[in-house]
């Protein structure tokens, strides 16, 4: 009998003749855990996004000065700004552009990470930490100009966001969230619970801090006009060519598609959670946390006016959270930790029209009749201190990875970043991230199912009284 092993789980690097792979246990039957093969990948950002670009297949080799490995926010802004330099990029990605969670996530463009300021630069220490702080803290405003530079059709709402406090504990924390970015100049405010109140449209939660910084997007198109600027800037994208190999080639490196190679001074893996056959060390360091997001049909305006008024995005305090925001059409897009599969599916459906219904009640008669239109889910990479990473994983190989939820605005600026870096602007040890060595999570793939499990038993419970 073959065993069987699930993507999601442990990945071992195999080096063979100085060739880079993916390497799995003997005997192993490789069976995707991938959200693609169950038809809920993208739900609501592929029906609502304009068709991405036509990104053939490579099927010839090509030579470039760098190779990019994906075509997610970090990787199409990598070679967007390394084309701007005048530096020849090469994008592969082994689906489609927005494919990984690019494609999948809430569409919540916030500022800095999940960690408190002080507790950042408490784990990066002062000179790091506060270079994060600040290129984090000014990654919403990027994302905005890019939106303008490039003309990108994406719902963009620079409006701000909100972190919903549940009970006094949650005010607590957005108390003290709240005092730590206006120490450092952050235009957020606290909001008691009748303030909170008038913009949530609701009286469910204690208070909020809103961040005007922040605001929502359509991640997918956002994704999809990004590709369109890299192509428009003299890059290539080649979609449904995965990298699975990575070679010495003299003073570069040769990467092995199924149908075609590139050689390239440079590589730049952009993969992060959702990475699979080279360089498998990345996803190895992230433990995944699967969450899921599903949308009502269009609100009528009368009621959209009701709720949320000012139209920001929403996300509360809990340790299993859940968030909400609108789209262009007044669909209301209501997510939380959990995979839609297997028992998943049926008690996350359930518990999302209970959970909507108690915070909106005038929402319980559409939920009861209509239900959701549309529903899909993706993994979050979570690192062990709940901060991103600066790798050199091998000689002229690097990535930015682990981005704990928040990829819109880190991706989009470390992108950029890693161009400077790469064509020679900045300095590695100028960078708002430490260069370190990937260190892989024990009982990785054990910890994941975890979390599935955890967020189902926490939703079978909750909103039922």
């Amino acid at each position: 009998m073959k065993k069987r092993c699930y993507l999601t789980g442990p990945l071992w690097l195999r080096k063979e003749g100085g060739a880079f792979g993916l390497s799995l246990p003997e005997g192993a039957e490789c069976m995707s855990a991938d959200p693609h093969m169950n038809g809920r990948s993208h739900g609501l950002w592929a029906q609502s996004a304009a068709p991405a670009p036509a990104c053939p297949p490579l099927r010839a080799e090509v030579v470039c000065d760098v190779a990019v490995i994906g075509a997610g926010y970090t990787g199409l802004s990598t070679a967007l700004h390394l084309a701007g330099r005048g530096i020849h990029a090469v994008v592969i990605e082994a689906a489609e552009i927005g494919f990984g969670g690019a494609g999948r996530n809430v569409g919540l463009v916030n500022a800095g990470m999940w960690v408190m300021p002080e507790d950042l630069i408490q784990s990066l220490g002062p000179v790091y930490g506060n270079r994060l702080l600040d290129l984090l803290g000014e990654g919403p405003a990027y994302v905005w100009e890019m939106v303008r530079r490039h003309a990108i059709d994406c719902e963009a709402n620079p409006v701000g966001t909100l972190h919903a406090g549940v009970g006094a504990k949650g005010l607590s924390e957005l108390t003290e969230r709240a005092r730590q970015w206006q120490a450092r100049g952050a235009p957020v405010t606290l909001l008691d619970k009748e303030d909170a109140g008038r913009m949530l449209g609701c009286d469910f939660y204690a208070g909020a801090l809103l961040d005007r910084r922040a605001g929502t997007i359509q991640p997918l198109a956002y994704a999809r006009g990004l590709a369109r600027a890299v192509l428009q800037a003299g890059a290539q994208i080649y979609c449904q060519t995965p990298a699975t190999q990575l070679s010495p080639d003299g003073a570069g490196w040769r990467i092995t598609t199924p149908q075609g190679q590139i050689r390239a001074g440079r590589v730049v893996m952009a993969t992060d959670a959702y990475t699979r056959h080279v360089m498998p060390q990345i996803a190895a360091q992230q433990v995944v946390l699967p969450y899921f997001n599903m949308a009502t049909p269009p609100l009528p305006e009368d009621l959209s006016r009701q709720i949320l008024p000012g139209r920001q995005g929403v996300w509360d305090t809990k340790d299993v959270l859940l968030s909400f925001r609108y789209d262009a059409q007044n669909r209301l897009v209501f997510g939380s930790v959990g995979a839609l599969r297997n028992t998943g599916s049926a008690i996350h459906r359930a518990w999302a029209k209970r959970m909507l219904g108690r915070i909106y009640p005038q929402l319980a008669p559409i939920l009861a009749s209509s239900g959701f239109e549309s529903e899909w889910f993706g993994s979050i990479g979570m690192t062990s201190d709940n901060l991103p990473r600066f790798h050199q994983l091998a000689g002229g190989i690097y990535a930015f990875c682990g981005y704990n939820g928040r990829g819109i605005a880190p991706g989009t600026v470390f992108g950029r970043e890693m161009a400077g870096f790469l064509a020679g602007d900045i300095r590695a040890d100028a960078l708002a991230l430490p260069l370190s060595q990937p260190d892989p999570v024990a009982l990785r793939g054990l910890r994941s199912c975890f979390y599935e499990a955890g967020a189902q038993l926490v939703h079978l419970a909750e909103a039922r009284f």
